[in-house]
């Protein structure tokens, strides 16, 4: 499946080190899994984490969960064996914290060696400066928003409407649609909190996010249901299609549906909606 027809909704961190979490994991409604190796993992547990976690993908059974694996940065002890450890297993894309710049991702590809996709964690000013830069990488494939390290470096308020954070998601995600690439959005912290985490699933769609990554199994639901399709989006976009092919076919330019315009640009969008909704459909958990 492409990336960018790929849901990525919900976006689950996993321990790389937590083998109980990894069973789990394959039972779990998730559009993307990250098996993290970096920050969910001590230092004295990191190559016990690597065996463990190569075990569990040959072991295989994540059906058509999108994996991604995030690996130490290479300038620490950890980074390279992560990625040698990795190497030749059953995942979709290699997660790099703190990208700064494309010279980090090229960094990444020559350890790999192979064409498997690579992903940058946005988390650090410069890497949001140099964003279009890294976005343009051909071994791109998406973002993944690092906001609790950005708002640590940034020194700024971790406020329930992410006022601070706006600049930088937008940039994200401004560098991510012009190279057509994912983009999602970084995590909830209050995980026993239903109506914020919705809150912020619906700022984060309404952005333009493609999903929001999570930390604890009790969010899958909530980012599953903002970030899908309403069912009256799905009847509307169809109308819109319908409505429009019909005035082509009477040699007109634009519809009307509900009263409003429906041009070409509407189409393609209610297009992408249906899309979007077919591609949810087709995932079999």
């Amino acid at each position: 499946m492409d990336e960018r027809s790929r849901p990525y909704r919900s976006v689950l961190y996993i321990p790389g080190s937590k083998a109980r979490a990894l069973e789990k994991a394959r039972t779990l409604p998730v559009d993307a899994i990250i098996f993290d190796l970096e920050d969910a993992v001590a230092p004295d547990a990191k190559a016990e984490a690597r065996e463990t976690l190569r075990a569990e993908l040959d072991a295989g059974g994540y059906g058509q969960t999108a994996r991604l694996v995030r690996v130490n940065a290479l300038d620490t002890e950890w980074g390279a064996d992560d990625i040698a450890a990795m190497r030749g297993a059953d995942f979709h894309g290699l997660l790099l914290p703190k990208v700064d710049a494309p010279a980090d991702l090229d960094a990444a590809a020559g350890h790999l060696g192979d064409d498997l996709p690579l992903w940058a964690m946005m988390e650090t000013p410069r890497g949001i400066l140099n964003a279009a830069a890294i976005a343009a990488h051909p071994r791109l494939a998406g973002f993944v928003a690092g906001t609790n390290d950005l708002a640590k470096e940034l020194g700024c308020a971790m406020r329930a409407d992410r006022l601070p954070m706006v600049y930088a998601l937008e940039t994200m995600l401004m560098a991510a649609r012009a190279e057509g690439k994912v983009a999602v959005d970084g995590v909830f912290n209050h995980f026993r909190d239903e109506d914020g985490l919705r809150a912020e699933c619906e700022q984060g769609r309404d952005l333009g996010f493609d999903g929001k990554t999570l930390i604890h199994p009790a969010q899958v639901a909530t980012a599953n249901a903002v970030f899908a399709p309403a069912a009256e989006d799905i009847e509307l976009a169809r109308r819109q299609i319908e409505a429009f092919e019909a005035a082509e076919a009477r040699g007109e330019g634009v519809a009307v549906v509900d009263g409003q315009i429906v041009e070409n640009l509407h189409v393609e969008t209610a297009r992408r909606t249906l899309a979007k909704a077919e591609a949810i459909a087709a995932l079999a958990h």
